[in-house]
């Protein structure tokens, strides 16, 4: 493959988050710069295709900026960082989320393919102009989708080669991908990618990358595969993900007393299904939603601060829910440490959970209550998780207030608790408990009108007959009406 630069850099190194509008898309601004690598065998010139390996639906693409470093960098003072980029191009840090789980974190096989480096096409002199003042522009198909430029940056040009410096040397023709915009999205074979970075009166010209169909990857390693959340993620604002919950499942369920589907689950030898101990802030809502669980576990001061700080299990759990989760967390009925708290409730309502649940310590109990989001909760507790808890994992099997969770069990809270519904009964119980309610409510209009309750409740032979006369009146009314 051809590209500018002539021989391979020793390193290519992408950051993760730089512009605040790609922040604003992932939901969380990093307060430090983090990195990844790419292999030199990425590298693609302009016009050279990339190629999308049978199997896999998520090639992202992502128009970013690229440094090539001119002079040996060593421990560098930020205000000295510039001195050492030679030149400036485009580039497209491309991708595959069908395989980031394979190298999470790393991105090796997801973001390292040959060809999904492709930059150019030509070298802008990083002296003629001025590192706070370029243009990046993306266009697919001819349609402006990237838009934006270095002013705002989250950490300047100049800052990523010192903090870069510190620890690895940056030898020349190293290249440093800088961060993607919003807007990156996903492309598919027969589409064009084009990027173009401007400033000081001068222009890359267009990196033109067209998608092409790959052949199927062999069978000797991780295979392509994707979930909701990977799809979120590389679609970004563009993806508008398919409900987690059908519509006439969640009204059904809703129009339902957690009571009744208790008594329906234990009716169909489920009787461990109430998530026991907690109590709502909304007493007069109805959550209904899809289990997406946290685990914590018991304090250990050593490991507190690898796993419970920084972009932990438990913020990472919220940066995961989708429009329709119920974030679920097992803090093993341990209430003497909060496990939410109000920043990360209004986050999650942000997110678009349908509710939280937790069999701990609750903090900031009056401004979660205030934020109308349904909370169940072991009980009030002003301290912190780091009391009695390290966040530990997210999307795993759990046990809260003595139920087994699944990620995707469907949770019903009310007032008088939490149940967890497998969702292949979901249909036949919402059948069963309008039925049920139904009788329920005829048994009390006989209590209320003197009836005893010795062969009326439950419902007795002598009641039967008197039962469906009075459901078809119902009925019949109901159509009516």
């Amino acid at each position: 493959m051809t590209h500018p630069l002539g021989s391979p850099p020793s390193k290519i190194i992408a950051v993760h988050l730089n512009y605040p509008s790609r922040a604003k898309e992932r939901g969380r601004i990093p307060a430090q710069p983090s990195y990844f690598l790419k292999p030199p065998s990425s590298l693609a010139g302009t016009q050279e295709a990339i190629v999308r390996p049978e199997g896999c639906e998520l090639l992202g693409f992502e128009g970013e900026i690229a440094l090539v470093v001119g002079a040996r960098a060593q421990r560098v003072r930020p205000e000295d960082g510039w001195q050492h980029v030679r030149w400036v191009t485009a580039a497209n840090d491309a991708g595959v989320y069908d395989l980031r789980y394979a190298d999470r974190g790393s991105n090796l096989r997801s973001k390292g393919a040959d060809g999904f480096t492709p930059i150019g096409p030509r070298l802008l002199d990083a002296r003629r102009i001025d590192p706070a003042a370029l243009r990046l522009r993306t266009w697919v198909n001819g349609e402006l989708v990237q838009d934006d430029t270095t002013d705002t940056l989250l950490f300047p040009f100049g800052q990523l080669i010192a903090d870069l410096s510190r620890l690895v040397t940056l030898e020349p023709g190293d290249v440093i991908l800088t961060g993607t915009p919003a807007g990156a999205s996903v492309v598919s074979p027969g589409d064009l990618v084009e990027v173009e970075v401007t400033g000081g009166g001068l222009s890359t010209g267009r990196l033109r990358t067209p998608i092409a169909a790959g052949p199927v990857l062999e069978t000797y390693g991780a295979m392509p595969k994707t979930d909701p959340a990977e799809r979120e993620a590389a679609y970004g604002t563009a993806y508008a993900p398919e409900p987690l919950l059908d519509k006439h499942i969640e009204e059904g369920l809703r129009s339902v007393a957690v009571a009744t589907i208790s008594a329906q689950l234990r009716g169909r030898g489920l009787p461990h299904m109430s998530i026991d101990g907690v109590r709502p802030t909304q007493p007069s809502s109805t959550m209904v939603g899809v289990a997406h669980t946290l685990r914590y576990l018991p304090l250990r001061e050593d490991l507190f601060k690898q796993c419970g700080t920084g972009m932990n299990a438990q913020k990472r759990a919220i940066e995961e829910l989708r429009p329709g989760h119920v974030l679920v967390m097992d803090a093993r009925r341990d209430t003497s440490a909060g496990t939410l708290g109000d920043i990360l409730a209004l986050r999650a309502q942000q997110r678009g959970a349908a509710g939280i649940v937790t069999d701990g310590g609750l903090r900031d109990s009056a401004a979660v209550t205030a934020l109308g989001l349904p909370v169940h909760h072991g009980g009030e507790h002003p301290s912190v998780l780091g009391r009695r808890h390290v966040p530990w994992d997210t999307g795993v099997p759990i046990a809260c207030g003595g139920a087994l969770v699944q990620p995707g069990d469907l949770l019903v809270g009310d007032a008088d608790g939490v149940v967890v519904v497998p969702p292949d009964l979901a249909g036949e119980l919402i059948a069963d408990c309008r039925e049920q309610e139904l009788r329920e409510r005829f048994i009390t209009e006989q209590v209320q009108a003197g009836h005893g309750i010795d062969g009326l409740y439950p419902l007795g032979p002598d009641w039967r007959e008197p039962y469906e006369q009075w459901r078809k009146q119902q009925s019949t009314q109901g159509e009516s009406a």
